[in-house]
């Protein structure tokens, strides 16, 4: 069985990390659990991950912003589509 980092090695390891990596990973995470909200009929849940993605638009790099961007007026569009049936 592998050994566990020591706590001085996990704190190494999360200060190299780069935030607009972690971010951009972080948002991917939650659109797909937006989605799987949508389409779970959870609309509350869906809407709290819609808007927390929204909010981290400005802090993915300017490569990833416009296709985050996009993926958010999706789960807009698909939120207003399963709130209104």
């Amino acid at each position: 069985m592998a050994e566990q980092p020591s706590p001085e090695e996990l704190a190494a390891q999360l200060a190299a990390l780069d935030v607009t990596q972690f971010v951009a990973a972080a948002a991917s995470t939650i659109a797909s659990l937006a989605y799987a909200k949508l389409e779970g009929g959870d609309l509350d849940q869906a809407r709290q991950a819609i808007d927390a993605l929204a909010a981290l638009c400005p802090h993915v790099g300017d490569e990833l912003r416009p296709d985050l961007e996009r993926t958010v007026t999706s789960l807009q569009v698909a939120y207003a589509t399963a709130a209104s049936a």
